[in-house]
């Protein structure tokens, strides 16, 4: 990778953080919804708009979730649809290579007719409970992180004013 990739990486993720930093809400408040954005943007055809409705169901801060939405949804959604079939095929016991295959012809010449006509045990099972697994966990870790900077920040702030 190039300085300038670095930077641009390195930017994105400052954006984050300040954009974090800035919201008014406890710190649980925002690292959940945070999670349920992370957990919303890495499931097919979720995204942003699922964390929203996540967030407002669960009475979290909508903007982390929104955020979260946005970080995972598109560029993690082709990474984990590889590591869900990786996870889902451990769920179930089943052979990996065999799942990807029928996915990879699947989509390779898709027509509705041949949509319906796999069998939901055999294909789509694994994959959504690997998608869910995936999501899941990762949630839970954005959850763990975002806790642990709120508080540092709170904490680091208070001993600003009393200085």
């Amino acid at each position: 990778m190039n300085k300038t990739m670095l930077g641009k990486i390195a930017g994105f993720f400052k954006l984050i953080y300040v954009k974090l930093v800035r919201i008014n809400d406890s710190p649980h408040k925002i690292a959940v919804g945070f999670g349920l954005g992370v957990f919303a943007g890495i499931m097919p055809f979720a995204g942003p708009l699922a964390a929203l409705l996540l967030a407002f169901i669960f009475k979290v801060n909508r903007a982390s979730a929104l955020l979260g939405g946005f970080v995972t949804n598109t560029w993690i959604t082709v990474i984990a649809f590889l590591f869900s079939i990786k996870v889902g095929s451990l769920i179930f016991g089943m052979n990996a290579d065999v799942i990807r295959s029928r996915w990879t012809a699947l989509l390779k010449d898709f027509h509705i007719s041949s949509f319906f006509k796999l069998s939901a045990l055999e294909i789509i099972l694994p994959v959504v409970t690997g998608y869910l697994a995936i999501a899941a966990i990762s949630a839970c870790a954005a959850y763990a992180a975002i806790i642990v900077i709120m508080k540092f920040i709170r904490i680091r702030k208070r001993i600003k004013k009393c200085q």
